[in-house]
């Protein structure tokens, strides 16, 4: 992936700025399969007062809090999953802080929707796939290390009873995978999405163990690699 021209004048803008921190964060891929071939994706728009990506849509998300770590949860992640999630990173990212990271993604969802998973202990872990890595280019007044997961609503039994907009997420909506890109996206969400529209048409299962795109911005320039 290159980067545009106004990519690479917002880098150059950004030279001697204060560095902006990068900070864990998760997304969830949530997807439906119950109606017909044609899965079904949930995304929401942003608030406009938001200083982050104001008014654009969304996967549910957000950043991981230092309580993440201690919540409950029903099973582990996959290990494969957590084999991905540990890869290419710092010593300080052990299991705990990589299964954190999921427990984010379901915190995050049940903020913004109103879903949550239910579960004896918490929620089930072992049934998320990890899909995509991606860190915010330099130069905005907020940066994240991202992970996107996935999870089939019929793989996991979610409550859906509380579902609706609240005031980080509006308009939500479960849209067809195949007209999201009529919304007004981030690049890096129409580029998961297109990952994940393409790991579905390969094998619907989405096997745990598939490799991982790690997007970021190397001298100006977006680059992918694999996890």
């Amino acid at each position: 992936m290159i980067a545009s021209g106004g990519d690479a004048e917002a880098l150059r803008q950004d030279v001697g700025r204060p560095r902006v921190r990068t900070q864990d964060a998760a997304s969830l891929i949530l997807v439906d399969r119950s109606r017909g071939s044609t899965p079904r994706i949930l995304m929401g728009r942003r608030a406009s007062t938001h200083v982050f990506m104001p008014d654009v849509y969304v996967f549910p998300g957000g950043r991981r809090d230092r309580g993440d770590h201690a919540l409950p949860f029903e099973s582990d992640l996959h290990p494969q999953v957590m084999e991905k999630l540990l890869a290419g990173t710092s010593s300080r990212m052990g299991p705990a802080r990589a299964r954190a990271l999921a427990l984010a993604a379901l915190r995050e969802l049940q903020e913004e929707t109103g879903i949550r998973p239910t579960g004896a202990r918490g929620p089930d872990l072992s049934m998320l796939r990890y899909v995509a890595r991606a860190v915010t280019p330099p130069g905005g007044v907020r940066r994240y290390d991202t992970r996107f997961f996935l999870g089939f609503c019929e793989e996991t039994v979610f409550d859906m009873s509380h579902f609706g907009d609240t005031d980080e997420l509006e308009d939500l909506q479960w849209l067809d995978i195949a007209a999201v890109s009529s919304l007004k996206l981030a690049r890096i969400t129409q580029t998961v999405l297109e990952d994940v529209t393409g790991l579905l048409k390969r094998d619907p299962s989405v096997p745990f163990g598939n490799p991982v795109p790690f997007y970021s911005m190397r001298r100006g320039r977006f680059v992918q690699t694999r996890l």
